[in-house]
């Protein structure tokens, strides 16, 4: 562990310091996914590389650094080597999920199956599970170990139980919050689980830093909802618009078929139920039109403000500005969202 740097003052309100201050983390996080590559097989270290080098949010991780915070400059090692395990459990679940969804861009460029072809994506997101399970064994307590594997068992429930509700229109709010808290929430929650318990923390933060996680991984995911709906993909950087091909039946779309007329509702729902996708700027259009978007953005908040109280007991710790800060990043990345675009 490296020592702390020269204090730095970084306002609170800022949500986008955050990352600054989380620099050196990320550079030794980055220096310990390129070790990885090393990890596999030599036939195939050209494509682990291909989806371990790629430079995305990393949110996760990031989760697992500021919950564990003890200061600027402080580099936890077992904090890196968590932070590097489920971020690999994430980048598997996005290989899968781009094959599932038939999607071309992830990140600004051809995804792992676009790449390599469908087959071997899913082989290969498979070794990346295997890989970040390899890691977690090598803590020397066996709670590492047991917590990612349990989360990796849930975010492939939660994608299972999604897949298999494609195209149903039967799908109940409970559902979709189910579904959303299994395979998004699960992995801030252990990420911010991680990073809370490996720092040393006392029981009661830890289950604070926990609750947090869930609550800002459902925000999370309704947020990434909303986006395929409203955002740009140049800007986005991935394949918009999958919800809808797929037949994911999310709440922007549960709530939009609550508002449609009876004949425009009942032809969303035949397309759905076909097959046939609906073209993105309809679906925008009438959204627009009837506030779907701000039902949306009302159910995001709220998750937001669940997160926020629980951290309200430990304001006194180091880790709690700074997962506030973090709070603050998605509401404004909804304002953004939700602005005009300029033609």
């Amino acid at each position: 562990m490296s020592g702390p740097a020269p204090h730095t003052v970084f306002a609170e309100n800022d949500p986008a310091a955050v990352f600054a201050r989380l620099a050196p983390q990320m550079a030794a996080l980055d220096a310990f996914m390129q070790e990885q590559v090393a990890g596999f097989e030599p036939e195939i270290r050209e494509m682990a590389a291909y989806c371990l080098e790629t430079s995305g949010k990393r949110l996760r991780p990031t989760l697992v650094f500021i919950s564990g915070w003890q200061g600027d400059g402080v580099i936890g090692r077992d904090l890196v080597r968590a932070a590097g395990v489920v971020e690999m459990v994430h980048l598997a679940t996005l290989v899968h999920d781009d094959i599932m969804d038939q999607a071309d861009v992830r990140r600004s460029r051809p995804t792992a199956s676009r790449k390599f072809g469908p087959d071997a994506a899913v082989l290969l997101g498979d070794a990346l599970f295997s890989q970040a399970l390899h890691v977690a064994s090598q803590f020397p307590t066996t709670d590492v170990c047991r917590a990612v594997s349990e989360s990796t068992r849930k975010v492939c429930s939660g994608e299972i139980m999604q897949t298999l509700h494609r195209r149903d229109m039967g799908v109940t709010l409970a559902d979709y919050y189910r579904v959303i808290d299994l395979k998004t929430a699960e992995l801030f929650r252990v990420s911010c689980y991680l990073g809370a318990q490996l720092s040393g923390n006392g029981s009661a933060f830890v289950a604070a830093a926990n609750d947090y996680g869930r609550h800002l991984g459902i925000a999370y995911q309704i947020y990434d909802d909303l986006v395929d709906f409203l955002g740009e993909e140049k800007r986005i950087g991935k394949t918009l618009g999958t919800d809808l091909a797929s037949g994911k039946l999310t709440l922007p779309l549960m709530l939009l078929l609550e508002k449609l007329p009876a004949a425009e509702r009942a032809e969303v729902i035949g397309a759905m139920q076909a097959g046939q996708p609906l073209p993105l700027g309809v679906s925008v259009e009438r959204m627009r039109a009837l506030g779907i978007a701000a039902g949306v953005v009302g159910a995001v908040e709220e998750e937001l403000a669940r997160a926020l109280s629980v951290l309200m007991p430990y304001g006194d710790l180091a880790p709690v500005p700074l997962m506030r800060q973090l709070s603050g990043l998605l509401k404004g990345q909804i304002a953004a969202l939700q602005a005009p675009t300029k033609p």
